[in-house]
């Protein structure tokens, strides 16, 4: 039997259309495939100068300000998708700029005595991130160590307490270990002051 023209036409755009849709299912998938293997790209950096007073807990001084936005500038282009500091306002104020700038509300892991365990705790929230985040943390200077490493970055002395300046780019892959390059951003800051040595890299 011999079906109606416009029969014929109603089952090619169905047929059409449901190819279209099947290949369609499959592209998503694929790129969500290639998506889910992407790591993390995680930013770490020291809180900016704080002001000397109230001493438990200060915000950023002038200059500590002007770095806040100095390292929004520096991460403008880098689609910053999470923000994480702890309770104190000088790593909130220093990581607010940029969670403004791209309309984030910054995630508060509070640092406690035990710098390993808050280290890790830091590590699990940024780990919660979907694959190919990009994520700020904003610690202090004996944190930073400790999480770079907890995130599989190599082993790093403390901070000396003059050094504000440094800007450590991990990239964090599904498995395996992490890479880090360190660079520097807004005004030179630690790395000439008295007892301020160079950074080493410890394996």
């Amino acid at each position: 039997m011999q079906l109606p023209l416009r029969s014929l036409t109603r089952r090619a755009l169905l047929g059409a259309a449901l190819a279209a849709f099947a290949t369609g299912g499959r592209t998503l998938h694929a790129q969500h495939d290639q998506h889910a293997g992407h790591g993390l790209t995680v930013y770490v950096v020291r809180h900016a100068e704080k002001s000397a007073e109230p001493g438990a807990d200060p915000a950023l001084s002038a200059a500590g300000q002007a770095r806040a936005q100095a390292l929004a500038d520096s991460l403008k282009s880098a689609g910053v998708d999470a923000v994480i500091t702890t309770q104190f306002k000088r790593t909130a104020n220093t990581g607010a700029v940029v969670a403004q700038a791209a309309k984030l509300t910054p995630m508060v892991v509070g640092a406690s005595a035990d710098v390993r365990t808050h280290a890790a705790e830091v590590a699990a929230a940024v780990r919660r991130q979907p694959a190919g985040s990009t994520v700020l943390v904003v610690g202090h200077s004996n944190t930073v160590p400790a999480i770079i490493a907890a995130l599989g970055g190599p082993r790093l002395p403390d901070l000396c307490d003059a050094e504000y300046d440094n800007l450590f780019k991990l990239t964090v892959p599904p498995s395996g270990a992490a890479t880090m390059e360190r660079s520097r951003y807004g005004a030179p800051a630690g790395a000439d002051a008295p007892g301020c040595a160079q950074m080493p890299v410890r394996k």
